[in-house]
C-alpha cells in the first residue's frame, strides 16, 4: 500500500512510519523535515507533490482545525480513497463537564465511541492555544477536532476513519508530562502532597509506542473504514495510582500523602469538576481490529523516567 503520512517526523509520527516501512508498505511524509517537505498550514501548494506520489491512504497525525480538514480533502480528491485523522477524547462532553464549560449531569464513563460530544466548540483559552502554538507550530489558532471529525468522516468520495487519542506521553514528549512527578521523586523525599478529589481524578493515557502501533494497525485494516476509535492503555489510572507507578520506577521512598482539597498546595487541576472523570473504553479498537499493547505500562514508565532523567541532565551541561 502506497501511505502518505502527514506529521510523519514527529513525537508519534516516527513510530507510525516506522512500523508501516517495516510492514514494506511504500511509505512518504509530509512535513518541514519530509519527504515531501513543506508547512501543514499551506498544505494545499503542495498538493501537486502529493497527487504525484499518488497514495492509498494518507494519515494525518496533526490535523487541529476544520479549516485544515477541508484543504486535506480538497488535496486528496480523486486521489486516496482512503484517509485516517488523528483526533482527541476531547471530543467528547466530558471534556466541557471537566472545563466547567457545560451545565448538567456528568457523562458516564468510560467513555464509548458513541458518547456524546461537546456542544460548545474551541473550549480552549487563547493563551492556552498561544502557548501551545509556541511548541507545535502546525496548530491552528481555531484548534477544535469536531470539526476535523465531521469533515473526514462525511466527505462523499473520500472513506475516513477517526482514532480519538489520550494524553500521549514518552520519550521525545515535547510537553514533559511526567517531569513535575519525576522531578519531585528525584529532588526529595518529602511528602508528595495531594488533593483528594485530584488524586481520585481518572483518565485516559496512552504511551507513545503503543499509539503509534494502534495508528499503523488501524491504517493497514480494511475494518477500520468509516469507523472511529478510542485509543488508550486498557486500565485508566487515577492521579494518585499514576504518582505511586512513577515512585515505584523511580525507586522513589517518599510517601504519596491525601489531604482534603482545602489542605493542598496550588493544583492546575484544582479548577476543573473532578468529579468528572475522563476515561475512555478501548474495547472496540481491541475486539474489531485486534489491537494490543506492544509496550507495558510498567516498562513505558520506565523507559519515559529515564528519557526525562536524561532531559534534565542535558539541560544542566547546557
Amino acid at each position: 500500500m502506497r501511505i502518505l503520512v502527514i506529521g510523519g517526523s514527529g513525537f508519534i509520527g516516527t513510530g507510525v512510519v516506522a512500523e508501516l516501512r517495516r510492514d514494506e508498505h511504500v511509505v512518504a511524509t509530509f512535513s518541514r523535515r519530509g519527504d515531501i517537505q513543506g508547512d501543514r498550514k499551506s498544505l494545499k501548494e503542495f498538493g501537486g507533490a502529493i497527487q504525484e506520489f499518488a497514495p492509498d491512504l494518507v494519515v494525518d497525525l496533526i490535523l487541529s482545525s476544520g479549516a485544515q480538514a477541508r484543504d486535506l480533502m480538497d488535496v486528496i480528491r480523486g486521489g486516496a480513497k482512503r484517509v485516517m485523522a488523528v483526533s482527541s477524547i476531547d471530543v467528547y462532553r466530558a471534556c466541557s463537564v471537566l472545563q466547567r464549560l457545560e451545565d448538567g449531569p456528568l457523562e458516564p464513563v468510560p467513555l464509548v465511541e458513541t458518547s456524546p460530544l461537546r456542544r460548545r466548540l474551541q473550549t480552549y483559552p487563547a493563551a492556552q492555544i498561544a502557548t501551545l502554538k509556541s511548541v507545535f507550530e502546525w496548530l491552528d489558532d481555531e484548534y477544535d477536532k469536531i470539526p476535523v471529525e465531521r469533515q473526514v468522516l462525511h466527505d462523499p468520495d473520500v472513506v475516513g476513519t477517526v482514532l480519538r487519542l489520550p494524553m500521549v506521553y514518552g520519550p521525545g514528549d515535547r510537553l514533559h508530562r511526567l517531569s513535575a512527578l519525576v522531578a519531585h521523586m528525584e529532588r526529595t523525599t518529602n511528602d508528595l502532597v495531594m488533593a483528594k478529589s485530584a488524586a481520585g481524578w481518572r483518565w485516559a493515557r496512552g504511551y507513545v509506542d503503543n499509539v503509534a502501533h494502534a495508528i499503523a494497525s488501524a491504517a493497514t485494516h480494511e475494518a477500520s473504514a468509516g469507523r472511529i476509535y478510542n485509543v488508550a492503555e486498557p486500565h485508566n489510572f487515577s492521579e494518585g495510582e499514576w504518582a505511586e507507578r512513577v515512585a515505584r520506577a523511580i525507586g522513589w521512598k517518599g510517601r504519596i500523602r491525601i489531604v482534603p482539597d482545602a489542605e493542598a498546595p496550588p493544583n492546575p487541576l484544582a479548577a476543573g469538576n473532578l468529579a468528572q472523570d475522563w476515561s475512555a473504553d478501548t474495547s472496540r479498537i481491541r475486539e474489531e481490529l485486534g489491537y494490543a499493547e506492544i509496550v507495558d505500562v510498567d516498562e513505558a514508565i520506565r523507559r519515559t523516567v529515564a528519557w526525562e532523567r536524561a532531559s534534565t541532565a542535558n539541560e544542566a551541561r547546557t
